[in-house]
């Protein structure tokens, strides 16, 4: 060390030699001056913590015994400025400088500061001594600071005195009195409050008992504490009678004390004076008094009751009975005390009633409880008999047990009573139960509120739902919405004291769908009690009544309507085939003349929709004579999309969704297509003419929920086609009606109001449904079902040719309206037939029995008379085997149509025909009947070529 003053300066030397101190207000070491450096030779060898504050700034350099003081602060304090090192005593700091270095010494004893040595709030006391430090000039240039920690000791002193403060507090506070008679005369040297409470507030302090309490010296209380002074006993009395004077010239009063005389002796066992603690028990007295009055008083009155009383001291030890028990038990006065009354006790009731005993005396006494309870106590004759026993503390104004008073009834009657009833309850509980368990009708507890309480097995064969799940829930959980309404109403008026009678409404099963309940429900304080029965059976059965007779009424109206349309259509289109007959025969004689070939097309036109007319009439009355093939119906479909985009126009946007897999179905490919033409035009009426309209075919299934609401339908496979717009939608009103013939929203002459029945009675005379979807502004969908059919699809039918051919055969014509049979003799000899007319039946097969070849018998459906065309058939060909047949009609009936189709090996040309449809239609039955002739040759070359066996 280069430093000769740092010799021998402990810890703290080694680091000032090592500090840079050329950063400092003091510069490098060796320009210190000899004032500082001698200043810390002293500081350093001080085992004292000592530190020294060098110029103004106040350089701080300290040693050993001050780094401890320090603690967290050190070494970062070495060479700091004061007020940087400690700045939560900075301003103290300050002034310290201040004052020293302008030439005074400073000192403080036990000074109370707040430091933060370990980088937290400590609070110190401290003796501090500043001295100033001057240079060889006299003048103060540092501050030797000596620090001398006494929070030790200020501590100390502090909680001595606290504690004395208590000790006086709690002498003075003290509930009982305390004195202190000093010497052998019995001075008062202390009192508290309580003593002179006592004594009327006179002024005792430093005077002898005998001179300050003159009545006790004459009670004799002064004789007795000089025999204890004298002998050093201590001395100790209970409710000792003291009658005191309040110094005030009032009477003296009696009081009754509870005290200790305890002699005070000094270190070597001399006695110095008697300390005397007690408490004024007056109060105790004279109610303890007042208790034993009041007890004598009681057992006077316990003894003149004709029940059993007793008693009980605090401890719920039993000290008295009164006469009734003896009496009751035949046992001598005196021998049930105590522990003995237990032999009185049932042996099977002894233990129990013992211990409810003892644990309503514990809870007597820690609550102020009753003690009630039940057992069975012999009789004088030896019979048991049930007794209530009841006890109930006495109370005193502490709260504590004084002791117990009880009493034994004998309820043995009621017991028995009670057994009775019970039994009567038992068996009408269990009559309750059996009716609860095996009712058939749903039973129910609810609060007033709707929360479910209880519910029978019925309730859960009936809904489904477990006691767990639903007991503690809300019975409108289970109610359907639409019945919340009702329901909630009822249930208020339940609530309201009023009875329930068959108040219906739809309760949720737990496996989906709801269940009609009848409820009969009545009320009580707390809950509705509820019997309900299920309609569900009674009301489908009503639905199906109902749906029944609506069904059969509208089959009723169909066939009305349907026998309407048959006799109309069958004159109408008789009349619209001699129309269109002439017409068509007129057309050769105005040929080259075009005005009048424009009158006959326009006329012609008119013919085609009255057929179209005529047939949508069939149609809804399901009296068309349908011609079904297996198809796969996708595939027709799509094969419209051509027609139909011409059909509705460019401003419609047609989307086709065909699915693939689909089933085929058996139908009328005509009809079909009658009908996606019918909803497809009805759909752009919808959009006035712009929109979108999607076609989809699919697959679908239709299941027992679904077919339920229509009786004629079947639950099953079908294939489906839907015609979706988005035009204006339907009202329900309009939705109604929408399938009812001649009804139409369109303008006048707008429309006919059959479309829609054309495809009802399509559907329906196919064994399919129609269902229509539709909201207000959102469009409609109208979705077609075909039923699935398991048959391989036909083969598609060649195209028609559109050639007129001829022949020469003979065709025999039975027609009985002569304007239609005129016309169609005349066109059939145009083409080249050979033609034999009849106006009946029977007159056709008159002419069939003349033995004239005849190739085709082309015969009228309905024809007056008693042989049925269908009959005439059979009979020609009996007699002509060869023969062909072709029926034509207006209206079939069920001569060759049953189920709404076609009789098999039947062929039929519907009224009105065309003289095209006509010749094709010839042609078409020839070759066929001359087909089946060279099949049957063949067949018998065949059976003859083979030879008889052996």
């Amino acid at each position: 060390m280069n430093f000769p003053f740092l010799q021998g300066g402990g810890q703290l030397a080694h680091i000032i030699a090592a500090y840079d101190w050329s950063s400092t207000a003091l510069g490098p070491m060796a320009g210190w001056p000899q004032s500082l450096k001698t200043t810390i030779a002293l500081v350093l060898r001080s085992p004292a913590p000592i530190v020294t504050l060098w110029g103004q700034q106040g350089v701080m350099i300290y040693n050993d015994a001050y780094s401890v003081f320090a603690a967290g602060r050190h070494p970062a304090s070495l060479g700091a400025n004061v007020r940087e090192a400690w700045p939560e005593v900075a301003d103290f700091n300050d002034h310290v400088l201040k004052v020293v270095l302008a030439g005074a010494s400073l000192s403080y004893v036990d000074q109370e500061l707040t430091l933060h040595r370990s980088g937290k709030p400590e609070q110190v006391w401290l003796n501090l001594d500043y001295s100033p430090i001057t240079d060889e000039a006299g003048v103060p240039v540092g501050v030797m600071v000596v620090v001398v920690e006494t929070s030790a000791k200020v501590k100390a002193e502090r909680r001595l005195r606290n504690e004395e403060e208590r000790l006086r507090t709690m002498f003075e506070q003290a509930p009982g009195f305390m004195t202190m008679l000093s010497g052998p005369d019995h001075v008062f040297s202390m009192t508290n409050h309580a003593y002179a409470q006592l004594i009327g507030h006179r002024p005792v302090l430093g005077r002898p008992l005998r001179e300050a309490l003159p009545e006790a010296a004459e009670q004799g209380f002064a004789d007795l504490l000089d025999r204890l002074y004298a002998s050093g006993d201590s001395w100790s009395g209970y409710a000792v009678p003291f009658t005191v004077d309040a110094g005030d010239g009032s009477p003296p009063r009696e009081r009754f004390l509870d005290f200790v005389y305890q002699p005070v002796r000094d270190e070597s066992g001399a006695v110095l004076g008697v300390f005397v603690q007690g408490a004024d028990v007056t109060d105790r007295v004279q109610a303890e008094n007042l208790l034993r009055a009041s007890e004598n008083t009681f057992r006077t009155l316990a003894q003149t009751m004709p029940s059993q009383v007793w008693t009980a001291g605090s401890d719920g030890r039993v000290d008295w009975f009164n006469d009734q028990v003896y009496r009751y038990a035949g046992v001598p006065q005196g021998q049930l005390d105590r522990e003995r009354w237990r032999q009185l006790v049932h042996p099977d009731d002894l233990e129990p009633a013992s211990a409810a005993w003892w644990a309503g005396v514990e809870a007597g006494v820690e609550a102020g409880a009753t003690y009630e309870t039940e057992f069975r106590i012999r009789r004088a004759d030896g019979a048991w008999r049930w007794h209530l026993v009841r006890a109930l503390p006495i109370i005193d104004d502490n709260g504590a047990v004084q002791r117990w008073i009880g009493t034994n009834t004998d309820i043995q009657d009621q017991k028995s009573t009670a057994a009775m009833l019970a039994r009567q309850v038992a068996e009408r509980t269990a009559e309750r139960d059996r009716m609860w368990r095996y009712s058939t009708d749903v039973m129910l507890v609810a609060e007033l509120e709707g929360w479910i309480s209880a519910i029978n097995p019925a309730f859960t064969r009936l809904l489904g739902w477990e006691g767990p799940a639903v007991v503690g829930t809300s019975l409108y959980a289970l109610v359907h919405p639409d019945d919340l309404e009702a329901t909630r109403a009822e249930m208020a008026s339940l609530a309201g004291g009023l009875h329930t009678f068959k108040f219906e409404n739809r309760m949720r099963r737990k496996s989906g769908g709801y269940a009609i309940v009848s409820w009969t429900a009545a009320p009580d304080a707390r809950f509705i009690h509820a019997v309900g029965r299920d309609m569900t059976a009674e009301r489908a059965a009503a639905e199906e009544m109902r749906r029944t007779a609506l069904a059969l009424q509208q089959a009723q109206k169909m066939e009305a309507i349907g026998k309407l349309t048959g006799g109309v259509a069958h004159d109408f289109n008789n009349l619209l085939q001699v129309i269109s007959g002439n017409l068509q025969l007129l057309a050769a004689d105005v040929a080259g003349n075009p005005r009048a070939e424009r009158r006959l097309d326009n006329a012609l036109g008119g013919v085609s929709r009255g057929a179209r007319l005529a047939s949508y009439l069939l149609a809804f009355g399901r009296r068309q004579a349908l011609d079904p093939r297996v198809v796969k119906i996708g595939r027709f479909i799509a094969g419209m999309e051509d027609m139909l985009r011409r059909s509705l126009g460019e401003e419609i946007e047609v989307e086709m969704v065909i699915s693939g897999g689909l089933w085929n179905t058996l139908v009328d490919t005509t009809q079909v297509e009658n009908a996606v033409l019918n909803l497809c035009i009805n759909a752009r009426d919808a959009m006035d003419g712009a929109g979108r309209l999607t076609i989809e075919v699919g697959n679908a299934a239709l299941d027992d929920a679904y077919v339920a609401d229509y009786p004629e339908l079947k639950p099953g496979q079908y294939v489906m086609i839907a015609v979706s717009d988005t035009g204006s939608g339907m009202t329900p009103e309009v939705l109604e009606q929408a399938f009812d013939p001649f009804f139409s929203t369109k303008p006048e002459g707008k429309g006919s109001g059959l479309g829609l029945s054309m495809v009802y009675g399509f559907a329906r005379q196919s064994g399919g449904h129609v269902k229509i979807y539709s909201e207000v502004g959102n469009g409609t969908t109208v979705k077609l079902y075909l039923p699935r059919s398991l048959d391989s699809e036909d083969a598609p039918l060649p195209p028609e040719s559109r050639a007129v051919i001829g022949g020469r055969e003979t065709i025999l014509v039975a027609e009985d309206d002569e304007g239609v049979r005129a016309t169609v003799v005349e066109m059939l000899s145009e083409l080249g037939y050979h033609v034999l007319k009849a106006g009946d039946a029977a007159g056709a097969l008159s002419i069939v029995d003349s033995g004239m070849q005849i190739d085709l018998l082309f015969t009228d459906v309905v024809m007056p008379g008693p042989l049925r065309s269908p009959d005439l058939a059979r009979k020609a060909r009996e007699r002509q085997p060869g023969m062909a047949v072709l029926f034509t009609s207006g209206y079939t009936e069920n001569a060759i149509v049953h189920g709404g189709r076609l009789d098999p090996g039947v062929d039929l040309l519907g009224k009105p025909y065309t003289r095209e449809a006509l010749a094709r239609k010839v042609r078409h039955v020839l070759a066929n009947a001359r087909h089946k002739a060279e099949q049957s040759a063949q067949l018998a070359a065949r059976r003859v070529a083979v030879p008889a066996p052996a």
